[in-house]
């Protein structure tokens, strides 16, 4: 895996309980043809597993969770207490179906923020330009810091 300095990096998986994979490979396709490194720990990884992974590859920009079956509450509640031991100090995208049920609602996006995760994504296209304004956000507060 190339990570030299300049290499942009991100860690990439599903939520623990959604076994998914179809999205989970586009999408790290799409980053890979961006010229990101994607380390991709595939479907069904806990949320200890992605704090791991962000220790392991401490250049990560950010860390990146798909849930398509409606579990993401669920499947990332221990994020809080995460954070708090200092871990996956980098930000928490989550995207795909982050509800079960047909009717969607700004409740379900606020509870997932409310458990510390920074950006919720329903249209997996808007990912890059995300990344590409979070990577300038932290070169800016680098530079007046």
């Amino acid at each position: 895996m190339n990570e030299s300095p300049g290499t942009r990096l991100v860690i990439l998986g599903v939520a623990e309980s959604d076994a998914h994979a179809v999205a989970n490979h586009l999408i790290g396709m799409q980053l890979t043809e961006q010229g990101f490194v994607v380390v991709n720990l595939g479907v069904c990884t806990p949320l200890s597993e992605f704090a791991d992974a962000l220790d392991l590859h401490p250049r990560a920009e950010a860390v990146l969770i798909g849930s398509l079956n409606g579990h993401a509450y669920q499947d990332l509640r221990e994020l809080p207490a995460l954070r708090a031991a200092g871990r996956l100090a980098r930000p928490v995208i989550v995207g795909g179906n982050i509800s079960v049920g047909s009717r969607k609602s700004a409740t379900d996006r606020e509870r997932l923020l409310g458990l510390g995760v920074d950006h919720v994504l329903s249209d997996a296209s808007q990912l890059v330009l995300l990344l590409d304004m979070l990577r300038a956000a932290k070169a800016a507060e680098l530079q007046h810091g």
